[in-house]
């Protein structure tokens, strides 16, 4: 059996990671199972592709369809267009899709519509409602023509149920971004701006905004970090720019003493300062569900989630994107009311064989 796997965007590359090791110890064990890994090139920056392979000991891709940038009809079509090639030359058993972005409906697409490939969405059934999000038309595409779905929670499962897919195409197992996490929680990295802003355990914000919401227009983006440096008490805010903010962060001409603008970081040094934060300041999904885990409070601006699981269980307060609600969240903070929080269910770094197993048993490889 010929399994291809979709990545193409700095998410991806963490939730696939734990899926490639799984099936190389099940194929190490005889089982007929292999996979294609499939690098879209959706994200061809190092800092936001080469260093994740690199630090998260992923196989180099067997095949990158480099789809670089543009709008998101150009880059659809690229992946689109790359991915049937390649099907057309050899066509794969299932497609496996993880996530949200461009590349996994992109592919999920084309898989089903060359000889009806089936598709496997991990992190299927996960919502925020806010179509305003291309993230959400990706789900919503996506999760209209799969054929298995593996979600993170209960309320996943639910989503899918109200669409109308049948509980036997559902299988609830956990989160591979958490499997990624406690696998390398041991190697993080202290980063080189540890020594140069002199930073502290529990003694400075991590912060980070790329959401169109947030940083698309220039004022919206100046008066949500101006309250933030307004409400951080002076603690030193590290801000590792997407590059689509730091073009409009230059614009807005802010500037002070303790807001440190740096470059993305890799996978092992940003979760460093995750760990040791006192907080995150975000408008992420993925960081939300890291920051859970790791029992670190989560501001997210953001007027929905997708992952409701990290503010009913999780450390994450859902603020929205009005920048007069930052003051009161960082009140909290600072005064020790911070909510005690938990880890959801299946949660607990196993979700990549669970999700492997369920492959043998549907395709009849035992």
């Amino acid at each position: 059996m010929l399994i291809d796997i979709i990545a193409g965007a700095r998410p991806n590359f963490i939730k696939i990671a734990p899926i490639i090791e799984a099936i190389e110890m099940r194929r190490n064990e005889g089982i007929d199972i292999r996979y294609r890994l499939v690098h879209t090139g959706q994200h061809y920056d190092r800092k936001m592709s080469g260093d994740f392979f690199d630090q998260l000991n992923i196989p180099a891709p067997h095949h990158n369809l480099e789809a670089g940038s543009g709008t998101q009809a150009e880059q659809t079509a690229k992946i689109m267009i790359g991915y049937e090639r390649l099907l057309v030359e050899k066509p794969c058993d299932l497609c496996i899709v993880v996530g949200d972005v461009t590349s996994t409906m992109a592919c999920s697409i084309t898989a089903k519509k060359m000889n009806n490939i089936k598709v496997a969405h991990v992190e299927g059934g996960i919502r925020s409602g806010d179509w305003t999000m291309p993230e959400e038309i990706n789900r919503i595409v996506t999760d209209a023509i799969t054929d298995y779905f593996f979600t993170t929670s209960e309320v996943a499962n639910i989503n899918l149920r109200n669409a109308g897919v049948n509980d036997d195409k559902i299988f609830f197992v956990g989160n591979t971004m958490i499997d990624t996490l406690y696998r390398n929680m041991p190697r993080f990295q202290r980063p080189a701006i540890w020594d140069k802003y002199e930073l502290k355990e529990k003694d400075y914000i991590i912060m980070t905004l790329h959401r169109p919401a947030n940083v698309d227009n220039k004022e919206k983006l100046y008066e949500l970090i101006k309250e933030i440096v307004r409400s951080s008490c002076g603690l030193p805010l590290i801000f590792p720019v997407h590059p689509r903010t730091a073009k409009m962060l230059e614009t807005t001409g802010i500037d002070a003493g303790n807001l440190h603008v740096i470059e993305p970081l890799g996978y092992l040094e940003f979760n460093y300062l995750v760990k040791n934060a006192k907080a995150v300041i975000t408008d992420s999904g993925g960081i939300t569900e890291e920051a859970t885990v790791m029992g670190v409070p989560c501001m997210t601006l953001r007027d929905s989630t997708e992952r409701p699981e990290t503010c009913t269980v999780g450390t994450n307060e859902l603020l929205g994107t009005d920048p007069k609600n930052i003051a009161p969240a960082f009140e909290k903070l600072f005064s020790g009311q911070w909510k005690k929080s938990g880890i959801p269910e299946l949660w607990d770094g196993k979700t990549a064989p669970r999700i492997v197993k369920h492959l043998i048993d549907l395709f009849g490889l035992d």
